[in-house]
């Protein structure tokens, strides 16, 4: 089947990512975005994804005690326009499940989209990177997070925006980059293993 104006489902199809899917192996689950604002004439010409939006979500929207819920039924009830602009033409950014027992960071492909159980940051560099996998950081998050059971959380207002990045040089940031770069190549190889 195609769709009325051409255009693949592609475009609204997209991978999302949770916790589980950050500390496993993705379990390939994809979701139907519209984006932030396309009008229901626009987003009922992809056929067969606007059905099943139609006919999953809209009931539950129906009568739902957010009015923009009821009245934007097939857009995301929080669509996240400030982590999508942020994400706008970057090749990667890191992601982090928000409570696990490990703390560790992830890179994920801009088409990707978190849901709430992860952070996602607006960076693409190995420096970053790096530093996020660094002990100190580690630390300091564990420090300034909170715990659900006995499973640290990872909050964003005090574990990352009061976390004291280093000031480093360009010789820091290289051998910080790389030894995060290094972390990352060794890390997918055991997960990934020919």
């Amino acid at each position: 089947d195609t769709n009325p104006h051409g255009r693949p489902n592609s475009d609204v199809i997209i991978p999302i990512r949770n916790a589980s899917d950050l500390t496993q192996r993705a379990r390939n689950v994809w979701n139907i975005d519209f984006g932030l604002d396309r009008p229901v004439d626009d987003a009922c010409l992809y056929a067969m994804p606007f059905a099943h939006v139609e006919k999953v979500i809209k009931p539950l929207r129906d009568n739902h005690r957010e009015a923009r819920q009821a009245k934007y039924w097939w857009l995301f009830a929080r669509p996240c326009p400030d982590m999508r602009s942020s994400l706008s033409g970057l090749p990667r950014y890191a992601g982090t499940p928000r409570v696990s027992k490990h703390r560790l960071f992830v890179w994920l492909m801009p088409e990707m989209l978190c849901d709430s159980a992860a952070v996602a940051f607006a960076r693409s560099d190995d420096y970053f990177f790096g530093v996020l996998h660094s002990r100190f950081h580690e630390v300091w998050a564990l420090a300034q997070g909170t715990q659900l059971e006995t499973r640290p959380r990872y909050t964003p207002t005090t574990c990352f925006e009061t976390f004291p990045f280093p000031e480093a040089d360009e010789g820091q940031r290289a051998a910080i980059g790389a030894a995060a770069t290094e972390l990352h190549t060794l890390r997918a190889g055991w997960l990934n293993p020919p």
